[in-house]
């Protein structure tokens, strides 16, 4: 992991030495929202003014240094644990399906978290919790009102889906008077809209800890680019609906902390090369007639801008040599624009998944295909995509604090986003243990 150099400690800038008087939280995060579209948005054309108004109120990062790999799932669970993916378990944003079988499930379930979260440390305090959809909080341990994230089709059995997933009793009550709750297929800003709707009333209720997620900007940005017009348009949007958590966070609990966050930059992308091609010519994994994969022993976990390469055996020392030549000759070949491969001990060291036997890293511009029978090189699905190395300086992440316990302002330089949540349990009160020190780095 890389590790930047702090202008001040995380914990310091969010409660003075010494203060003993507590704060109520509201966490929200603006998926792919990257800092300069805040910091600098006067020269981008961009109207943020609720945005910019907490950052002359407080204190903002130059940029968050996030994990491995720079994925909307992996980062959420970081900003609530205080720990790298490695420690927490949330490797990918899908699960790992080398045969297709789990019908693109993704880590929606809070049983995965193998690290203590912000939302327990809260409640076991006595604080009371609330969850407005947040990534990977299906059943999550610690939520007192929870909506959480999960979808299936978009048909109307979602919404059946997340009545029986909430706070039993929760979301007939919101919808009485509120409407139809937005089912979580829905990324668009339109979608974030109709939650924080849900979100403002549940602020209501004064909960100690709130965590809110929108997804417009990452699903705009995907579709049509960093910095597109569209993209823009959405992060002005986003802005209003921040401006209305925020208000009726203060209207609640005037002492409250606000926190933004967002889990990673975006990189445009103008390519996709398939990485299961050459295992496949490798005899690693086999396609049936069907067109899917029939059997494998060794497969790439793809990830945006990296891949993570898994083995149906890991212990196998000959399969791991195998894939160990084949992974060195992908490097060495420009064709597959990579920029770095990392083994496994690399991969740990830099708090990534633990499954990986290696990590391969793609060039900007370059993103790892998902389809086993497409061409070596095509045009990107995508126009924007994340995920590459953290040590990117695209993929940095925003953070602005604005409270009362506040002890320093202004630009905070470099953050590591594992120092969030063990900074966020000070200002609570409360203690994450398996967390990194909110008092020294």
């Amino acid at each position: 992991m890389f590790r930047p150099k702090w202008t001040w400690l995380v914990a310091s800038l969010l409660c003075a030495a010494g203060s003993a008087q507590a704060s109520p939280v509201v966490m929200i995060s603006l998926d792919g929202l990257r800092p300069g579209d805040v910091t600098q948005a006067e020269a981008r054309g961009i109207k943020v003014p609720h945005l910019r108004a907490l950052i002359a109120e407080g204190a903002h990062a130059e940029g968050v240094i996030g994990v491995l790999p720079t994925l909307t799932y992996p980062s959420h669970t970081t900003l609530v644990t205080g720990v790298a993916p490695l420690e927490h378990g949330i490797s990918n944003n899908l699960t790992f399906d080398p045969q297709a079988k789990n019908q693109q499930g993704w880590y929606w379930y809070g049983s995965d978290i193998r690290a203590k979260t912000l939302w327990q440390a809260a409640h076991k305090a006595g604080l009371r919790t609330a969850s407005v959809h947040w990534p990977v909080t299906v059943g999550a341990a610690g939520i007192d009102e929870n909506l959480p994230q999960i979808w299936r089709t978009g048909m109307p059995d979602d919404a059946k889906l997340i009545a029986a997933l909430a706070t039993p009793g929760l979301l007939p009550r919101l919808e009485a008077t509120l409407g139809a709750y937005e089912p979580g297929i829905d990324e668009s800003v339109e979608g974030d809209a109709v939650r924080v709707k849900f979100a403002q009333t549940i602020l209501a209720d004064r909960p100690a800890f709130t965590t809110i997620y929108l997804a417009g900007i990452d699903h705009e940005e995907h579709r049509s680019g960093p910095g597109s017009a569209a993209a823009n348009a959405t992060i002005e949007k986003t802005d209003t609906l921040v401006g209305a958590i925020v208000a009726s966070a203060r209207a609640a609990m005037p002492d409250v902390t606000i926190v933004v966050v967002s889990d990673h930059g975006f990189l445009p992308v103008s390519t996709d090369i398939n990485l299961f091609a050459p295992f496949i010519a490798a005899g690693l994994i086999t396609i049936g007639k069907d067109g899917k994969v029939d059997s494998w022993q060794a497969e790439p976990w793809i990830a945006g801008g990296t891949a993570t390469i898994v083995l149906a055996h890991p212990e196998d020392a000959a399969l791991q040599a195998r894939v160990a030549t084949l992974v060195t000759r992908l490097a060495a070949d420009p064709h597959y624009h990579i920029a770095q491969v990392f083994d496994r001990t690399e991969t740990r060291r830099r708090g990534g998944p633990a499954e990986a036997v290696f990590t391969i890293a793609m060039q900007p511009g370059y993103e790892t295909g998902r389809d086993p029978a497409a061409p070596l090189v095509q045009a990107a699905v995508y126009k924007g995509m994340h995920g590459y190395l953290p040590d990117v300086p695209a993929m940095r992440s925003t953070l602005i604090v604005v409270g009362p316990s506040l002890a320093h302002r202004g630009n905070l330089g470099l953050v590591d986003m594992r120092a969030i949540a063990p900074s966020i349990a000070h200002v609570l009160g409360v203690t994450l243990p398996a967390a990194r020190s909110p008092l020294a780095f």
